[in-house]
Order: structure tokens, then C-alpha cells, then sequence
């Protein structure tokens, strides 16, 4: 048994099942190896960016680490956008990045870099999975791939959350009695359907708000399940969500920041008079604190906010984001998962979120563009059986395309809306609002996505994805009705 054969036996006696990888000459013993070890699903992508961006998508939902397998320092650096918005998401991911061998690093190779990271596979994994998640990152020198290892290392425990303590919960409930105007902001694991149902009870018993951050990771929304508020996105928008809020009691979030800092607005977006009261942190167990919270405050079984089925009706009228977005909401499956990387054509969905068929919604967490496509993909690797739906820009979409690859290498069930918007929607949006001046032709042409026009139907087909272009509702209509029933990589340019 080598070194590459010891990692694999371990990453799998540790439950890590999938690896993501776009290997390099330095990572060649590891893939020999994945002939050798039973256990371990190897997942091809063609770019570091989208390989850790399916990683992610897959921890999300699977709720445990995978492995990406990527090569030396600039196979890492490729990846980083997506890591960032990982790390965002608190998702668990075990980094494999290869390295030179030891002895080989001396001469300062042209591929060398200064890379750090654990040596030892198991508690890479232990540390991935520290609640609520996070990425560990595990270096392999070629050498010890190849040299002979004695066995390989048994599996650690794994962590679990911290409980909240008694005395944090009886201080908001002694604070909820105070009458005070309250929103409670939720984060992670407490957005899933058990945390929202005491959420729910504790709204029925105080009449407190339930929201969640603009770019939560996960949230399960739909009908039969508790609504929550979706902090918006701009600095002015956020003041006026929270303007009245006299107490705001956290449950695994942080009080809500303007995403940029713009001139004469706000970048703190609280009132400056509103109580902070932390019910549960990150590292915390804030389903549980929402139990107990619920209980303590002598609220009925039954919670507040629960979301009526109402499918909305095939809209009228010309194609935009806002009739995209309705026909999305009409035909998507019980169980979907989206993956939103919409940006400034998103919002459509959004506004039937509560009332549509239940769903889990994956957002865009860091702000690094290019995550819907690869996350979709590794959250329809985590979920086989669930219709994946991702959302996305056509500027964003670009980043990782990638990924579309994958999905047809697999035989993934994702179905990809691009918002053809010929632009940069939101940079648009930005420079106005930023102060820049009076931008001209020069300005306006590094936001312009024409000259020459993306084809998304020929990019999709060129790497074996089923793909059209629709102009109207009705074109829409039928396409997307058309990927909801049948399984496979499809792809639908929606021209707005």
C-alpha cells in the first residue's frame, strides 16, 4: 500500500464518498489509486473553479465533506472564488492539493508555490466538519503518494454542534417579555424545516419577525413550511426592512452589513437603538435553541407563518424575469432544489417562494460569481433522486461553464435557466449608485455582454447538454414544462 492508496482508505473510512477533481502530473499516484480503493466516486471537472463549486453544492446538501483533488498552488488559486463562497456557506470540503515531492522543492520548479495545509487525511476530515462546517485543506507531496505507508488512519469523531446554555436562553426569554418589537435572524442548519417549525411556535407565542440573510446557504422554503423575510440586498433596503426592529435576536447570523460601502449610505444597517441578544452562535446548536426557546415561552405546537399552496397561474405578456420567474414557480416539482445565481433576474421565483411546491433554495453566499452552475451540479451529485434547477446570469455563467461538461459526463438531472440579459444587470445598477461620475461609452462597454452575443444553445451543446432559446412566456412555458418531466442536463437561454 502506498501513500495515494492509505489517503483514499481513509478519506473513505471517514464517510467521504465523492471526490471532485482536475488532477495534475503530481496528483498521478492518487488516481491510480481510485482503481484500487472500493468506495470512492470520482467526479472529472475541466476547471479547479467549478470543481470546488460542485463540492460545495455538494456539502450543502449532504451535509458532510467531500474531497476535491487539485493541482499545486495554481490548481488552488483557480479554485479560491468558489472556496471563498464555501467558507461563506460553511460547508465542509477536504482540499487534496498535490505538491511537489519533498526532496524536489529545493530547486524551486516552475509549478512550486508556498502551500500549507494538514498531512494527515482523518483529521482533515475532523476539522472539515467542526460545526458548522468549514474547509480543511491537505497537502500530498508527490513522494508520500508514492512511497509505501503502513496502513491507513482510522476514522475520528466526528463533531457536534456546542449546545446553547440554559442561561442564553432564559436572557432572550426574560427579553421577549419586555414587548419589545423583535426579529429573530436565523442562519445554517436552524433554516431547514425542524428549526423554522419552532422558529414558527416562538412568532405564535411573541409575535416576533422570522428572517434570514440575503444569501443564506440553505433555506427550505415552500408551502406547508414556515415563511421567512429574505433580507434584501441594498444598504437603503435593509434600513427600511429593519427600521421599527427594538430587539433582533440572532440564531447562528450576524446583524445585517451593507454587501459594499456606497457614499453617504448606510454600511451598519440596524438601528442603532436595537438590542442584540445572541440565542445561539455559529459553532452552536440553534435548532435545538429554538426548541428549547419555544418550549420556555409556553408556545403552542402549531407555528405561525406557515405557507398556503397556491401555484400561480401561467402569466401574460412579454418574456422578462418577472414572467420567467412565475412559469418557474408553476411547473417546479415537489423536492426541487435551487441553485440561485439569478442576480438581478432572480427575484421572480422569489415572490411565490412560500406558497409553491417545497423546495430547498441554495443561494450565492460570497458574492463570487460563478457558483450556480457547479453548485447544482454537486448538489444533483448529493441528491440523485431531487430535480436540480439552477438559476443564473449569463456575465456569471460564463465563469464556470465548465461545469455543463460534468453534468453530461454524469448524467446529472439539472435543468439551467440563463437569464440572457446581454449585460452586467448589476454593475449597471453599481455604477449609478457608487458615485462614479458621469461614466461614457468607455465605462458603459466594460458592462456589455454584446459584440459579440453569447449563444448559450451552442455553448450548451457543444459539451453534450440539451439546450434551446426561448423568446416568449409561451416558448418558455413549453420548454421548461418539458425539463421538469423528463431527467438529464438541459439547458433553456431565456432571452430577456
Amino acid at each position: 500500500m502506498n501513500g495515494a492508496e492509505s489517503l483514499l482508505r481513509t478519506l473513505v473510512g471517514s464517510d467521504v464518498e465523492v471526490c471532485f477533481g482536475n488532477p495534475g502530473t503530481s496528483e498521478m499516484h492518487f488516481v491510480a489509486a481510485l482503481d484500487r480503493v472500493e468506495g470512492m466516486r470520482v467526479v472529472l471537472g475541466l476547471f479547479e473553479g467549478a470543481v470546488t463549486g460542485m463540492a460545495d453544492g455538494y456539502g450543502r446538501m449532504a451535509e458532510k465533506p467531500a474531497a476535491t483533488l487539485l493541482h499545486l498552488g495554481p490548481g488552488l488559486a483557480n479554485g479560491l472564488a468558489n472556496l471563498h463562497n464555501a467558507r461563506r456557506a460553511a460547508t465542509p470540503i477536504v482540499n487534496i492539493v498535490g505538491d511537489h515531492a519533498t526532496y524536489h522543492a529545493q530547486y524551486d520548479a516552475p509549478l512550486a508555490s508556498d502551500v500549507h495545509g494538514f498531512s494527515d487525511g482523518a483529521r482533515a476530515v475532523q476539522a472539515a466538519l467542526q460545526h458548522p462546517g468549514q474547509i480543511a485543506t491537505l497537502i500530498l507531496p508527490a513522494d508520500t503518494a508514492w512511497l509505501e505507508a503502513d496502513r491507513p488512519a482510522p476514522a475520528l469523531p466526528k463533531p457536534t454542534p456546542a449546545a446553547v446554555s440554559g442561561d442564553a436562553i432564559d436572557h432572550v426569554v426574560a427579553e421577549l417579555r419586555s414587548g419589545r418589537k423583535t426579529m429573530m435572524l436565523i442562519r445554517g442548519a436552524a433554516l431547514k424545516e425542524r428549526g423554522l417549525n419552532a422558529a414558527g411556535r416562538v412568532a405564535a407565542a411573541t409575535g416576533a419577525r422570522i428572517a434570514c440573510d440575503t444569501f443564506a446557504p440553505r433555506c427550505q422554503r415552500g408551502a406547508g413550511r414556515v415563511q421567512v423575510e429574505r433580507i434584501p440586498y441594498f444598504a437603503e433596503q435593509i434600513v427600511e426592512f429593519m427600521n421599527g426592529t427594538e430587539q433582533l435576536i440572532l440564531v447562528g447570523a450576524k446583524p445585517p452589513v451593507s454587501f459594499f460601502a456606497y457614499p453617504n449610505k448606510p454600511s451598519w444597517c440596524t438601528p442603532e437603538d436595537c438590542r442584540i441578544l445572541y440565542l445561539a452562535h455559529a459553532h452552536e446548536d440553534g435548532t435545538a435553541a429554538l426548541e428549547a426557546l419555544a418550549d420556555a415561552v409556553k408556545a403552542a405546537k402549531q407555528p405561525l407563518h406557515i405557507g398556503v399552496s397556491s401555484k400561480p397561474d401561467i402569466p401574460a405578456g412579454p418574456l422578462d424575469p418577472l414572467t420567467a420567474g412565475q412559469v418557474i414557480a408553476h411547473y417546479l416539482p415537489s423536492g426541487a432544489i435551487i441553485s440561485d445565481e439569478g442576480a438581478t433576474a432572480g427575484g421572480g421565483v422569489h415572490r411565490f417562494a412560500a406558497s409553491i411546491e417545497p423546495h430547498d433554495h441554495l443561494a450565492l453566499t460570497g458574492g463570487a460569481i460563478g457558483q450556480g452552475i457547479p453548485v447544482a451540479t454537486g448538489a444533483a451529485v448529493a441528491c440523485p433522486d431531487r430535480k436540480i434547477v439552477c438559476l443564473h446570469g449569463d456575465g456569471g455563467a460564463m465563469y464556470t461553464l465548465q461545469a455543463l461538461w460534468t453534468q453530461a459526463r454524469e448524467s446529472l438531472d439539472v435543468t439551467t435557466v440563463i437569464f440572457a440579459n446581454r449585460s452586467y444587470a448589476i454593475l449597471n445598477i453599481e455604477l449609478a449608485r457608487v458615485g462614479a461620475g458621469d461614466p461614457g461609452p468607455k465605462a458603459f462597454s466594460m458592462l456589455d455582454l454584446h459584440n459579440p452575443e453569447l449563444d448559450w444553445v451552442k455553448l450548451a451543446s457543444g459539451m453534450g447538454v440539451e439546450a434551446s432559446r426561448a423568446t416568449s412566456v409561451e416558448e418558455f412555458a413549453t420548454q421548461f414544462a418539458s425539463a421538469m418531466t423528463h431527467r438529464g442536463p438541459r439547458l433553456i437561454e431565456v432571452v430577456v
